[in-house]
């Protein structure tokens, strides 16, 4: 049965660690999809930290915008993060948020058309005020729509608050 989950917080509210229990509180042999795309030498070791937190038990996929290439029904797969994941199509569409909104949406559905349990890890970046930065708040409007969009279809959405998960929304029955 097709479950989604959706994690979101702020920066190093313990998002990504908590996903990752819950996964393999789900499954013995979860995937981790990641999205990221490596721009620095710092985001480099980020992502080697998280890397080195995983262990043998994980099918890692590396998988920037497509993840519907990738077969994982009957699976619990891991998505960190969704605010990368939009990144990419962001910058790839030359900051054009409509055509970002669109194609993200559609590789969501397509991805999550799959008969398995999706947990999407993401971070609230319109908390803390306006940007005086048009591609941020761009960035920003974007992201807040495509978190609405999967909230909207996800049976659990979790609010991270300085590592202490807050339910937002439960509902166990499956979404089609």
């Amino acid at each position: 049965m097709r479950h989604i989950i959706l994690i979101t917080g702020g920066a190093r509210s313990g998002k990504s660690t908590y996903a990752e229990q819950l996964a393999l509180d789900l499954s013995a042999n979860p995937i981790y999809m990641a999205t990221a795309r490596i721009w620095d030498e710092d985001f480099r070791q980020r992502v080697k930290h998280h890397q080195e937190r995983r262990g043998p038990e994980w099918t890692n996929i590396e998988e920037e915008k497509h993840p519907s290439r990738h077969l994982v029904e009957g699976r619990v797969v891991l998505t960190d993060c969704v605010t990368l994941w939009c990144t990419n199509f962001f910058f790839d569409l030359q900051g054009d948020i409509g055509q970002a909104l669109e194609a993200i949406r559609q590789e969501f559905d397509a991805f999550t058309r799959q008969d398995a349990t999706f947990i999407f890890v993401t971070n609230e970046i319109g908390m803390g005020g306006t940007s005086d930065n048009e591609l941020q708040r761009k960035f920003t409007d974007l992201l807040g729509w495509v978190n609405q969009y999967i909230a909207a279809q996800a049976n659990e959405v979790i609010l991270m608050v300085s590592g202490i998960p807050v339910t937002i929304k439960t509902d166990k029955r499956q979404k089609q």
